[in-house]
């Protein structure tokens, strides 16, 4: 099978009919072998009938039902599961994301040879109070992945090579890191593809500001995971260690100064007067905390299941 499109939905009863459509116009101008699977998020309006009456048309389409709304992270995790064709594109079901978009991104995975191909939506057609934090989200994500070349991490539209969603886990709201998790997974190969970008046809937006707060928080969390998952005593054992010789290199000073000033009979405060000698240890306390934690965090991290799971690309 060449494509398999994914689509997460939560309360898109208009919209899903024109998109299959056109998304099957597009498929069979292309003559693409391809499957639709569309993941109802728990919606509360008629989205899952209408999966279900295009479903008994055209046995392309496939749909996923979730008892409740679990997020896009979810939705897309179990698609990726269920996915057979080469090259996998997932895109939003409120029609501003266009299938006009498949055949380049199909070909510049398949052609052109990248493992990821993410859309960027240059001109948007969103207020100013979703564009402004995206791009502020957007530039902390560069900084932190170090992945330069992209301009929007949270665009829906995109194209992996079927590898890449094989191999990784989307899990919480990290749908919104895939390249960064997919970079750090070694599938280095990342693009970015311009692409059309429509207003919103039917309904409202289902993302609120709080989706901004969460991407951030969500960042700190993946870059932590990924970078110390399985060696989280680099960081803790580090900053334990470097608290806890302050806090000891602190309180050495003070005593040596007392012993010091005593011996010559200088008058001088005690050491326990002195806040310096709390915030020594303070420090000491803290470091020490931090190194146990580094300590606990490795033997977790050697019970773990996958804790030699690794990625090989090819076995001779």
């Amino acid at each position: 099978m060449d494509i398999s499109v994914v689509i997460p939905l939560l309360n898109e009863e208009e919209s899903l009919s024109e998109l299959c459509n056109w998304i099957e116009k597009v498929m069979t101008a292309n003559a693409f072998s391809y499957e639709l699977i569309l993941i109802d998020d728990g919606s509360k309006d008629n989205s899952w009938k209408i999966i279900e009456t295009l479903s008994s048309k055209n046995p392309n389409i496939k749909g996923i039902k979730f008892r409740r709304n679990y997020g896009k992270s979810a939705a897309l995790n179990v698609a990726f599961e269920k996915a057979d064709g080469d090259v996998i594109i997932t895109m939003d079901a409120d029609l501003q994301d266009s299938p006009d978009e498949i055949p380049d991104l199909y070909k510049m995975i398949t052609l052109d040879g990248n493992d990821l191909v993410s859309g960027w939506k240059k001109k948007r057609y969103d207020p100013i109070s979703k564009t402004l934090p995206t791009k502020l989200f957007n530039w902390a994500t560069r900084k932190v992945s170090g992945i330069n070349n992209l301009h929007d991490f949270n665009c829906g539209l995109k194209a992996y090579k079927k590898d890449v969603i094989k191999n990784i886990e989307v899990y919480g709201e990290m749908h919104r890191f895939i390249p960064v998790i997919a970079k750090w997974a070694g599938f280095t190969k990342i693009e970015e593809k311009e692409v059309q970008h429509y207003e919103r046809k039917y309904g409202k937006t289902k993302f609120g500001f709080e989706r901004f707060i969460n991407g951030f928080l969500d960042l700190l969390s993946i870059t932590f995971v990924s970078r110390f998952g399985k060696r989280p005593m680099h960081l803790f054992g580090l900053l334990g260690t470097l608290s806890f010789l302050f806090g000891g290199g602190l309180s050495f000073l003070l005593i040596s100064e007392k012993v010091y000033k005593s011996f010559y009979s200088i008058p001088t405060r005690d050491v326990t007067d002195k806040p310096l000698f709390y915030l020594a240890l303070v420090a000491m306390i803290i470091g020490t905390q931090l190194f146990l934690t580094g300590f606990l965090g490795e033997l977790i991290s050697r019970n773990s299941v996958n804790r030699n799971h690794y990625l090989i690309e090819k076995l001779t």
